[in-house]
């Protein structure tokens, strides 16, 4: 059996999906561990789902550093000390830095609340993502995991899950339904990696044929 692979979480809110990935490992085996929760916002509730559980803390404010330079270089150092193989963007709020970018190829991973590449890219975050939606008159909307890259929400997808959109949603109702399903799909998502079970070929991913 392989070793478990060693997740650092970034998270700026709450920490919903944090604890859909802490909960989602001990339920569905997921060979992984998470180590470290990151957060640039020293108020996050997040923070505090993580110590609970006894995962280690920090906290990366970029105005706590002297230029984007010294951000990067004291957040890379710490995920380095920490010995990451994997990253999970769970509703952080900052564009990584490109030098962290370089330094885990395809093994950063992050959840969108829309069926990119429809309603993504820059601007397009948390409740700006369900107006849009319901603005366009979709009839469908829904959740994707994919890997972080250079462009914003641009990355090769790990999986998706649809969600419909009713006659009366508004933006909270949607909100709340894609929430539910990025609940059931991050953990998905991270199995797949865990397991170096994906294959990537430019923007399209398949899951490997398994000899068991």
């Amino acid at each position: 059996m392989s070793k478990k692979k060693r997740v650092a979480v970034f998270v700026s809110g709450r920490g919903s999906n944090l604890q859909a990935l802490i909960e989602g490992i001990a339920k569905n085996g997921i060979p992984a561990e998470i180590v470290l929760v990151v957060s640039n916002k020293p108020e996050s509730f997040a923070l505090k789902r993580a110590e609970s559980y006894g995962i280690a803390t920090a906290v990366f404010s970029p105005a706590d550093f002297n230029g984007p330079e010294a951000f990067t270089e004291a957040l890379l150092k710490r995920v380095r000390e920490a010995d990451i193989d994997l990253i999970c963007l769970a509703g952080f709020t900052r564009i990584l830095p490109s030098r962290l970018l370089a330094a885990f190829p395809q093994r950063i991973i992050n959840i969108h609340p829309s069926l990119l590449p429809a309603f993504g890219g820059k601007g397009m975050y948390g409740m700006h993502v369900h107006r849009a939606v319901l603005a366009s008159g979709a009839k469908f909307s829904g959740a994707t995991v994919h890997i972080v890259t250079e462009e914003i929400d641009g990355g090769p997808i790990v999986c998706q899950e649809v969600v419909p959109v009713d006659d009366d949603d508004t933006p909270e109702t949607l909100a709340q339904r894609v929430l539910d399903v990025e609940h059931r799909l991050y953990p998905r998502a991270l199995k797949l990696m865990a397991e170096d079970a994906l294959e990537i070929s430019g923007l399209r991913t398949r899951i490997k044929q398994r000899v068991d």
